[in-house]
């Protein structure tokens, strides 16, 4: 059975490199272009699977080209895909990347058939999701679907893992479904809302107070930063290193984060065990591509 399981967005990655952010109504000439496998729900489960997890995924996609990209990948990452629907007529998720110079990106989502996704897809999910021991999910999926598979997967005792990317308001009865909550800190403060901004600390209290067990806030190059209840926050700092590009940096944390708990690593080691592979990818290109391997990971931490 599956360790980890994924509610999971699925795009196809339409990069572009440019120089520098595009002024509105301004063309500017790219350097470089190529299509790759993309979500951050699924970046997140390649990196689990590629950290050594049994990942199971529910997932809607278009029976489109774009579609069956997707389902190729996940297969070849050894990934069950049996609560996969491919809904024909309906086209699947692409986002739009331009990666500047200094490594840096902007990114533009459009669903598809992910929109679709909803709480009767956790429900034919069930059997895995009360069998696993980690179940994850982003902001790019319906919240009636997270819910549903945090739900589920809470009354079998199986840890809750959510990152708020793209950012948007979240319910409070989702919030107290959800163990472990990773925004970077602009999400941090857009959660929390206008009376916390700038405060990191009272931000993660806050959403904490509104029901979220744990919050670990990542913040790029400077590591990041996990809070727990009744306990001094614990800071890890970033590592230096040469950076080709972000992209799926924060997807990369989020599936070893996962993975690490999954094999029954503690919340401060599986943090330190993230921080080490979302450093290590941004050293390749591209979102899969930049994700490292279980092995990889323990050489870097020594």
């Amino acid at each position: 059975m599956a360790e980890v399981v994924c509610v999971a967005s699925w795009n196809a990655d339409l990069i572009s490199h440019v120089p520098r952010p595009i002024a509105r109504g301004e063309t500017l000439m790219g350097s470089s272009f190529s299509i790759s496998p993309g979500g951050k729900g699924s970046n997140a489960a390649v990196a689990a699977a590629r950290q050594g997890a049994r990942v199971a995924l529910i997932a809607r996609i278009g029976d489109d080209d774009f579609g069956r990209m997707g389902m190729k990948l996940w297969q070849d990452e050894g990934m069950d895909t049996a609560h996969v629907e491919q809904a024909p007529g309906e086209p699947s998720g692409v986002a739009q990347i331009l990666v500047y110079d200094d490594g840096d990106n902007s990114i533009a989502v459009c669903p598809g058939a992910g929109t679709g996704l909803d709480a009767r897809h956790a429900q034919a999910a069930q059997l895995v999701l009360a069998a696993c021991r980690v179940v994850m999910a982003s902001c790019e999926v319906p919240v009636a679907a997270t819910h549903e598979a945090f739900r589920i997967a809470r009354e079998a005792g199986a840890l809750t893992l959510l990152n708020p990317a793209p950012a948007r308001p979240l319910p409070d009865d989702l919030l107290a479904l959800v163990d472990v909550l990773t925004p970077n800190e602009g999400e941090l403060y857009l959660l929390a809302g206008a009376a916390h901004a700038g405060s990191l600390d009272g931000a993660a209290l806050e959403l904490m107070r509104r029901g979220a067990r744990a919050v670990l806030v990542t913040l790029g190059a400077a590591g990041c930063t996990l809070y727990q209840a009744g306990q001094s926050p614990v800071a890890f700092a970033g590592r230096a290193m040469q950076v080709r590009d972000t992209i799926g940096a924060g997807d990369t944390f989020t599936g070893a984060l996962a993975a690490a708990l999954a094999r029954g690593q503690t919340l401060v080691d599986a943090t330190r065990w993230a921080n080490a592979a979302a450093s290590l990818s941004v050293t390749r290109h591209g979102a899969v591509d930049g994700m490292p391997s279980r092995a990889e990971v323990a050489t870097l931490l020594g």
